[in-house]
Formats: C-alpha cells, structure tokens, sequence
C-alpha cells in the first residue's frame, strides 16, 4: 500500500514538473540602426592623387668653408629665421676686417685730397699757384672719393658674404631631408637641408581628358586619404593647361587645407580625389553598417523583431564619407545595424 501511494505522488510530481513554465531566452542588448534611404548626392569622378607641397625648398651654400654646427634633423619643425646650419666664417671675417682697413685708409686720403684742394684754391686766389695745379687737386679728390665708394661697396659685399655663413629658414616648416653631415666642406651650390611647409600641401592627379571639362565647370572636389581615414573640402580646382601626349591625361591641381588635427599628410602620401560631375538621387546605406569578409560586401538588416540577419549587397561609388551607394540587395526604408560586428553575435545561428 505504502508503495502504490510512493508511485502515485511521484507521478503527480512528474506532472507537475512537466506544466510548469520554462524560463524564456534574455533578448540581447538593442542594436543602434540606420535606415535605408534615397537621397541626392554628388555625382563625382574619382581618380588617384599623390600629396606634394606647394612651398618646397632646398637650402644650399653660398659660401666655401667646413660645417661647424647642424641645428636640425630630418622631421624636425623649423621656425622662420631660425638658424638650421652654420659654417665656418673666420676666413669671411678675415676679408671683412681687411676691407674695413682699407676704407679707413681711402677715407685718410679722402680727407687729404679734401684739405689739399681747398689750400690749393687759396693760393690760386692769391696767384701762387696755376689753374692746372687747381684741376690737378680736385682730379685727385674725386679719385680719393670713387676709391672710397668702392671700397665701401667691397667691404658690404664681404659682410653679406660673411652673413652667408649663417644658413637660416627662409619660412616655418619641416625638415625633409639633410644633405650634409658635421664637419663636411661645404661649397657653393652644394644642398644643406631640404625642407616643406605643412600647411600648404595640394593633391595633384592626372584625369583622362573626356572628364576635363565638368571638372572645369564644376570647381568642386573633396580629397580622400585612405590611410588616415580623412575627408578633406577642396580650397581650389586647377587644371594645367597642358596635356600629356603619351597617355592623353591632364594635370589637375586641388588645393586643399589641412586642420590641425590632421597628423600624417606630408609630401608623397596617397590620396584620392572625387571631382563633383553633378547630382543625382540615389540609394544610399550608412558606411559604417557595410561589413567586408573578403569578397563578401554585406550588412545586417533588422527584421521586425529586430533580430539582425545577414545580407549581402553590392555597392556603387556615389555617396561620401558617412554613406555609400547602393546598387543591389536593399531599398529604400530598410534599417540596417551601424555596428555589424555586435549585430553578428546577435544574429540567429543557421
């Protein structure tokens, strides 16, 4: 009896076990969304562009003598008039200490060619001398006077000759290059340092010749620096008038003007510039919802539940820097996750 009633409260266990609620899965943390829309944007034509400085100098000797001192190296900010290399200037300074001499010594004889001539025309008033012997005094005190001139003239051309020992920036930038090392011989015409100005960079591209003409009517472009993740406005468009007759392309220049924090652009650096064509409407997705796995261009759509599935899309080149074309695979009004890495842990597993 006792083991009949053991069986029967058992069984009303097991039925009771069986109805009771199963504990329900935890949603997951809500996924920020963008949607899917049509908007005008620029129509534009892209082509690859290099950074160069538009100010961009190479600093050579003017004078002959040893490099005594270096005050900068490659990378390193200069300001305007700050001295970057010096050379030995103690035979500059000999030549100028000569020179001055020898002006203090045409100013002597200026001044007795001065006191002679006017004794002279003293006693050609009072009839002791001839008027020969006159023009003979004043030709030898304008003579005294043009050596004195000359000799001026050399010895300013010895001081800025000795000043030429002292190489200073011509403007503030950054050195590029150093040509020279402590204690070389330094020559006339020979580069010392190279440097650029920072804040006066342009992006140069060659652009085929069909496309020269909307880039001229347009006057609108924006740089793209795909190692820096930076989007730069176009200050200014200039097309070279000149065309290469090998690969018919023209050079077109586009100012550009960098903010401080724009760290990396230098002289040399990739760049891709989008010339404006026109506008037109077109579907545009977030970029930062575009998720890339190799050949596989793809987001994660929310459904209605919001659960986020997987699709893959092909995309176009309009747009800009937060929204890229669309040409298939989503339309218009259709909310995709803008963090597609957190929306794949979320996804439901196939």
């Amino acid at each position: 009896m006792k083991a009949a009633l053991a069986w029967i409260a058992l069984a009303a266990l097991a039925g009771c076990g069986a109805d009771a609620p199963q504990p329900k899965a935890l949603p997951g943390p809500q996924l920020a969304a963008a949607p899917v829309e049509i908007r005008e944007v620029d129509l534009t034509y892209s082509a690859e562009a290099v950074l160069e400085a538009v100010r961009q100098s190479t600093v050579s000797a003017q004078i002959a003598g040893r490099i005594v001192d270096i005050r900068f190296d490659v990378g390193a900010m200069v300001k305007k008039g700050e001295v970057i290399v010096r050379i030995d200037e103690r035979a500059a300074s000999q030549a100028v200490a000569a020179s001055e001499a020898q002006v203090r010594e045409a100013q002597a004889g200026l001044a007795n060619a001065r006191a002679q001539l006017e004794r002279n025309r003293q006693l050609l008033a009072q009839k002791f001398i001839s008027h020969s012997a006159l023009d003979q005094s004043e030709a030898t005190y304008k003579a005294a006077q043009a050596r004195v001139t000359a000799l001026l003239a050399g010895a300013g051309a010895a001081v800025t000759e000795r000043s030429f020992a002292t190489i200073v920036a011509p403007y503030s930038g950054v050195v590029s290059a150093r040509h020279v090392e402590l204690g070389e011989m330094a020559a006339p015409g020979k580069p010392l340092m190279t440097g650029f100005d920072p804040s006066t960079l342009r992006a140069v591209a060659n652009v085929p010749q069909a496309q020269v003409a909307a880039i001229q009517a347009s006057g609108r472009a924006r740089i793209e620096l795909p190692a820096l993740g930076q989007w730069l406005e176009a200050r200014s468009v200039t097309v070279v008038p000149a065309a290469d007759p090998r690969t018919h392309t023209t050079r077109v220049r586009i100012g550009i003007e960098l903010a401080e924090d724009v760290k990396g652009a230098y002289p040399g650096v990739f760049a891709r510039a989008h010339f404006v064509t026109g506008r037109a409407p077109k579907l545009l997705v977030p970029r930062a919802a575009v998720l890339r796995r190799s050949e596989v261009t793809a987001v994660y759509v929310l459904d209605e539940a919001g659960r986020p599935l997987l699709r893959q899309i092909r995309l176009g080149t309009a747009g800009d820097e937060r929204a890229v074309e669309v040409l298939a695979g989503l339309k218009a009004g259709e909310r995709v996750a803008l963090e597609p890495v957190k929306a794949g842990l979320q996804a439901p597993k196939a």
